[in-house]
């Protein structure tokens, strides 16, 4: 049986009178892969704090294993008081522990481990905080929101790195994607209370919505009886005492369940005003190009961009996404080349640091730019505070100054002043940052929804994947490619797990986080270069590939079902790892095999048209 390595049980929280957390437990074993989702404010972090012991709740109790390490990565990590990026490291090891493995670390992260920590940007520091959670090999981590300032290259590296730890992870994060393909069991926080599905994240949300709804019966049927009781005592009490009064406690024990129910949380409710449609052509770029301090950012790039075109622009993080961003919208101005808009543009532009809002100014003043009570949503005159809670702020909150809101807040506040304005072109930096899942739901159907142009500029995968109809993906050294669909569509026809990683140094383009695929297939040649005919071996791979494929699904379905077991690495860590090899292996076949036919279904439709 495998050892629990933590346990947090009846653990009870409350912040000036309001509980946060209510009796929740946790439970951590060998090999567990836990996500913690819930909520922004719901208390994910708090409750991974605690688990940390860095925090001391009101009351419950904290269990850890003799002898468990546990390394636990913070939302914002602390660098300061530290000479280089790897002393901030090495601190975090014990003495038997391998300083050179942390230097590794920092050397596959690419940060230069003699850097100063008041030199590295945001990313960087994370990464940095990320190789100190990793260096001492734990028994368990922690993570509070990993991806946070990463870009595609380190997420996808974490997602690897992680995937052959043998240590038990418990994460918390946004990244749909990376949830899907690290977790094992899921814990949801709500209204203070843990819930726990000893199935991944991909299982989650139609077991949530499916509990919700079993939820909402209930309070109907307690309504309902209510209801009866009351009407009973103001015109049904008779004589026999002794029943009414064991009915008025009945009564009375109903009420105060529902006065300690927790009411679900709305949900935010998103519309964005449309103006009216503007030309055919939105954006038409001819030879662009622009450098920065030395570095090239763009080079020769042509484009064109049409009206309701959702474009996705994907990059590591100094390749430029932003400055490409102003670009296309004029914002910037180019070095060579031109950028023509088209007529009737109404643009509104979510910018990716929040540049836009006043840190003096409260919550209504940022609604309304400063001017009055008032907003005007859809040319009519609506108060802030009724506007307020379509974004799920409460009253009390039109008089908060902009730096007490979370990140969540402050994202949330953003879409607030950008959905109030009309609009045909919709510019969004980074707009999932700091969004819950729910709220990232509800931003996706509205995109849906929009008729206008989307700009797009995003390290979220699974967001891009649903949203974007084209992705425009950095090569590295201001070279940019446009390829057809959303993010997966786009490494299919590149032939690679992940872009190349951009040196926040030189700007020059870095060997990829993962390593590529061996023997990539390119991007399916287009026009009168398809018109050539199958050879024999190519007519034999499209009748033996679907079978193959369908041998490989199996092959992957059967190695993830033996990996959750949580038993595995503890009897048997050999195998535990062969195993794991194995599926990586698989998966990379799977896609080799999957490449190949598309690209020879692709010549065989374009031979018979």
């Amino acid at each position: 049986m495998s050892r629990e390595l933590l346990r947090l049980e009846d653990i009870d929280l409350s912040f000036g009178g309001t509980p946060l957390l209510a009796r929740s437990l946790i439970s951590v074993v060998e090999g567990d892969r836990l996500c913690l989702v819930g909520r922004n404010g719901s208390g994910k972090s708090t409750l991974l704090r605690i688990a940390a012991g860095e925090m001391t709740p009101d009351r419950g109790t904290r269990f850890v294993h003799p002898g468990v390490r546990i390394a636990y990565l913070p939302q914002e990590a602390v660098l300061d008081g530290f000479a280089t990026a790897l002393d901030y490291v090495r601190a975090g090891l014990g003495p038997a522990d391998d300083a050179d493995h942390a230097r590794s670390l920092l050397g596959q992260l690419s940060i230069d481990p003699d850097a100063s920590p008041s030199d590295l940007s945001g990313g960087e520091a994370r990464r940095v905080a990320i190789a100190r959670a990793l260096a001492g090999r734990p028994d368990l981590l922690l993570l509070d929101e990993p991806t946070n300032h990463l870009d595609l290259p380190a997420i996808e590296w974490l997602e690897t790195e992680l995937a052959r730890n043998p240590a038990a992870i418990v994460m918390i994060s946004h990244d749909r994607r990376f949830l899907e393909r690290l977790s094992r069991a899921t814990v949801w926080l709500d209204r203070g209370r843990t819930l726990r599905l000893d199935k991944g994240f991909a299982a989650f949300e139609a077991w949530r919505d499916e509990r919700i709804e079993n939820e909402q019966i209930e309070q109907h049927k307690l309504d309902r009886r209510i209801v009866r009781e009351e009407h009973w005592l103001h015109g049904g009490v008779t004589a026999r005492r002794k029943r009414n009064v064991n009915r008025l406690a009945r009564l009375v024990e109903l009420r105060k369940t529902k006065r300690d129910l927790r009411r679900l949380q709305g949900n935010v409710r998103l519309q964005a005003i449309e103006a009216e449609r503007s030309g055919k052509l939105v954006v038409e770029a001819a030879g662009l190009a622009k450098s920065l301090g030395g570095s090239p950012i763009v080079r020769d790039l042509s484009l064109r961009i049409g009206r309701g075109d959702r474009l996705g622009i994907v990059g590591p993080n100094g390749a430029g996404k932003t400055t490409l961003l102003g670009l296309l919208t004029g914002s910037v101005r180019p070095d060579a080349g031109s950028v023509r808009l088209g007529a009737g543009l109404e643009m509104v532009t979510l910018d990716q640091r929040r540049e836009s809002l006043n840190p003096a100014w409260t919550v209504a003043e940022a609604l309304t730019d400063g001017r009055g009570d008032q907003v005007i949503i859809n040319g009519r005159a609506r108060h802030v505070a009724s506007y307020m809670k379509d974004f799920l702020f409460t009253s009390e909150q039109i008089r908060t100054p902009l730096a007490a809101l979370s990140g969540g807040e402050r994202g949330r506040l953003m879409l607030a002043r950008a959905l109030a304005k009309p609009s045909n072109v919709l510019v969004l930096d980074e707009p999932t940052n700091d969004l819950d899942l729910e709220t990232l739901d509800l931003l996706q159907e509205l995109l849906h929804e929009y008729r206008g142009t989307i700009l797009l500029a995003s390290h979220d995968r699974d967001f891009l994947d649903r949203v974007v109809t084209s992705v425009l993906a950095s090569e590295g050294d201001g070279r940019w490619t446009e390829y057809a669909g959303g993010y997966s569509d786009m490494l299919l026809q590149r032939g690679e797990r992940a872009l190349p990683r951009q040196s926040p140094r030189t700007g020059r383009a870095q060997p990829p986080a993962v390593t590529a695929r061996p023997q990539a297939v390119p991007p399916p040649p287009r026009g009168p270069a398809l018109k050539r005919k199958l050879s024999f071996k190519d007519k034999h791979a499209l009748e033996i590939l679907p079978r193959t494929m369908a041998a490989l699904e199996a092959e992957i379905a059967a190695l993830t079902k033996k990996l959750a077991d949580p038993r595995l690495f503890s009897a048997d860590p050999a195998a535990f790892e062969a195993d794991a090899r194995r599926l990586a292996a698989a998966q990379s076949e799977l896609a080799e095999a999957e490449e190949r036919w598309l690209e020879l279904e692709l010549i065989r439709s374009e031979i018979e048209t």
